[in-house]
């Protein structure tokens, strides 16, 4: 289902009560997957969410991704006990660059240790990463046991490209899926990321995008 594809997205500092109210009451309508907030917000979004299927997603470690490990960890145990029931990481860039893989790699594994049976997805920051990095960040989270890789917080130089979701997916196979987010804005950039590999899509335009697909499915 279409409208399954999305995580609806308010992760802006200035984010209000009424917005995260906003967000909540457009998932409920339209079925998205989840709306993925701050932390903060985890058990208000639950709590406007509550008889539906849609998920609480919360963003750990956001936006650097370069605290320790452990607040990282506890900060995923607080949301899930709030009611989150996805975790989107950011990696220790700055240790990937150092090529301190088993960093990297143990910060994840805490992370979702944390998780338990809860999804974690991890974000990887394409935009900051060569290709090379790229592929050894998605071998790290394999080797985690992540859920998901993701390209970006949108809170960088750039968010998500299709290139980025095809070299993610090669990379991953189908040990784990693959998330685009950042600057996706229309639908033709959706049905890019899924054609490219892509299994869940992080945007903040998601009702915009899915008028689009109703239009045009109507037509």
């Amino acid at each position: 289902m279409f409208n399954k594809l999305f995580d609806h997205t308010l992760l802006k500092a200035e984010a209000t009560r009424s917005q995260i109210e906003k967000l909540c009451k457009e998932a409920r309508e339209y079925d998205f997957a989840t709306v993925c907030v701050n932390s903060c917000y985890a058990a208000y979004a639950k709590e406007l969410l509550e008889g539906t299927d849609v998920g609480v997603c919360c963003v750990v470690g956001f936006p650097l991704g370069a605290m320790i490990s452990e607040a990282k960890a506890y900060e995923a145990t607080k949301a899930i006990e709030a009611g989150a029931r996805e975790i989107d990481m950011v990696i220790n860039i700055g240790a990937l660059k150092d090529n301190d893989l088993d960093y990297v790699t143990e910060d994840i594994r805490k992370v979702k240790e944390a998780c338990g049976d809860n999804t974690l997805k991890v974000i990887i920051e394409c935009c900051l990463l060569t290709e090379e990095e790229i592929v050894k960040a998605c071998e790290c989270s394999l080797k985690a046991n992540a859920d998901f890789v993701k390209t970006s917080t949108g809170f960088s130089k750039y968010g998500a490209r299709k290139e980025d979701v095809a070299l993610m997916r090669k990379t991953v196979g189908d040990k784990c899926k693959v998330k685009a987010a950042g600057g996706i804005h229309s639908l033709a950039e959706v049905e890019e990321m899924v054609e490219a590999g892509a299994d869940r899509i992080g945007a903040s335009a998601s009702v915009p995008i899915y008028e689009e697909y109703q239009a045009k499915n109507k037509s």
